[in-house]
């Protein structure tokens, strides 16, 4: 019985410091592993080289439908549920790979991730709540982040309809 615990716990472990190394926050790893308070804060530590941020996690699904930001859930999201619907994997474990797939594919194109490791773990629990979903473009059939509730039936996405101030930023060289 020890030794299945304490493999359980190295598994717990392992899965902390992915999570720090993506840049989670604590209360991500509190949510997702079964080790202390305590244990997490002196992982984190010694992980990242700093004491964890403080302060509350972002709780408004506002934020994931603005245009460039609701670009870039929209991908994930599509990532995260081909990942969790074809293997035979943990929710975070999709998460965090589905993550790394967005980071690494928006990279290749020169753009920043707008998308956290953090904000990505609260929007899968926002679509598991039923506060969001993926909702079919009219125009081009991708798929993209929606609340649940919308009334809209025919939903474009801010790519076949982009809103009248995008690529502003791009021609004043804020956006490489």
């Amino acid at each position: 019985m020890a030794a299945r615990s304490l493999l359980d716990e190295n598994r717990q472990i392992k899965r902390a410091i992915e999570l720090i190394n993506l840049g989670a926050r604590l209360q991500v790893l509190e949510s997702e592993t079964d080790l202390p308070y305590e244990r997490l804060l002196r992982l984190y530590k010694e992980v990242a080289g700093r004491s964890p941020s403080k302060g509350q996690l972002p709780f408004s699904t506002d934020w994931f439908m603005t245009w460039q930001p609701n670009i870039h859930s929209s991908l994930f999201l599509n990532i995260y549920e081909y990942l969790h619907k074809s293997t035979d994997i943990e929710s975070i474990d999709a998460i965090s790979k589905g993550w790394r797939l967005y980071r690494d594919e928006v990279s290749v194109h020169g753009v920043e991730p707008l998308l956290s490791i953090t904000r990505a773990w609260r929007l899968v629990r926002f679509v598991d709540s039923g506060m969001l979903c993926l909702t079919r473009c009219k125009k081009c059939g991708g798929r993209f982040v929606t609340h649940t509730f919308e009334l809209d039936q025919q939903f474009t996405c801010g790519l076949c309809e982009p809103p009248a101030r995008a690529g502003k930023a791009l021609r004043g060289g804020s956006i490489h």
